[in-house]
């Protein structure tokens, strides 16, 4: 017998939020508006950083990237959001379901270790600024770059193929408007130990690892600025990482929540876990361009320049 030779349903039936079935219509509305802010957002950092000489530094490329994983992941979501709340289409093919599912591990993954690497870039900037532009240079950040995207695809390839190795015989109705792994295996009708340890270990290995050295960064940016006599550098200083905390703070509080949610509420109610795990994946793509264009003053103008008509 094959490794995969295991009942599979052809495809999964999405859900969209439990109790309100009655006004997924009305959803729809404001759904849509996130992705047009998020798509939308993004999309002129990405621009403005492109077509601005004064944004080419090291701050503003991993914003960049960190824009870069945001449009990613609404683009990973959104089809099957839209056309659960838009269209009451709640049918996805098994394969169709196993590639969303690992895009979006893949993609949040990707964001949280751009989120260290922006750490980083403020521990360099505010603890050894003599040397920023010389630590930082232009492969260096490419360097991260690749290596924070394969990080992502190597450690997670072998999920879709310990879920497909898994016979799916119990239901084929997904709790989300999204396949998830931790969703997909609650359908499974064999030993999901393997699965479970695994999923445990990359959490640990990648987003608690992230958080833990960003934790570590800020103590050490703190313990640097704290040994700056003027309160005023101290505050200028402490300031430039204002936005890069609040980021920070909207993706790791939500993923928090999610996780405990999932491992210590399993008798919450469906519509606890549901909206969990949405203010997760649709809020931070939404509030990151907001946060970054509100607080960096370089970052709006450039944005309003690219509004502005060329003079002739």
């Amino acid at each position: 017998m094959g490794l995969f030779n295991v009942t599979h349903p052809a495809s999964f039936l999405l859900t969209g939020i439990p109790g309100l079935e009655s006004a997924h219509s009305w959803l729809a509305g404001p759904l849509c508006v996130m992705y047009a802010v998020a798509l939308g957002a993004n999309a002129l950092i990405l621009q403005a950083v492109r077509v601005e000489p004064s944004l080419h530094e090291p701050m503003y490329y991993f914003l960049s990237m960190l824009s870069f994983s945001d449009v990613a992941m609404s683009m990973a979501t959104l089809p099957t959001v839209l056309r659960t709340f838009c269209l009451n289409a709640r049918n996805i093919a098994f394969d169709a379901c196993l590639i969303q599912m690992f895009l979006i591990h893949s993609f949040s993954m990707m964001e949280s270790g751009i989120l260290l690497a922006m750490s980083f870039d403020r521990f360099v900037a505010i603890c050894d600024p003599l040397h920023y532009a010389t630590v930082l240079t232009n492969e260096v950040i490419a360097g991260i770059g690749v290596a924070v995207m394969a990080r992502s695809f190597i450690i997670l390839f072998p999920l879709p193929f310990l879920f497909k190795r898994l016979p799916i015989c119990r239901s084929n109705v997904l709790s989300h408007s999204y396949c998830l792994h931790p969703d997909m295996i609650k359908l499974a009708c064999a030993d999901i130990t393997i699965n479970s340890i695994y999923g445990f270990f990359v959490l640990v290995s990648t987003f608690g690892m992230d958080m833990i050295f960003i934790f570590l960064s800020y103590v050490l940016i703190l313990h640097s600025v704290m040994a700056i006599a003027s309160r005023k550098e101290r505050l200028k200083a402490l300031n430039t990482c204002v936005s890069h905390i609040l980021v920070v703070l909207a993706f790791y509080v939500p993923m928090i929540g999610v996780s405990v949610v999932h491992r210590f509420g399993k008798h919450a109610p469906r519509f606890v876990h549901v909206l969990m795990s949405n203010v997760y994946l649709f809020v931070p793509p939404v509030l990151n361009p907001l946060i970054y264009s509100a607080k960096t003053k370089e970052i709006c103008r450039a944005i309003i320049r690219l509004f502005r008509p060329i003079k002739m």
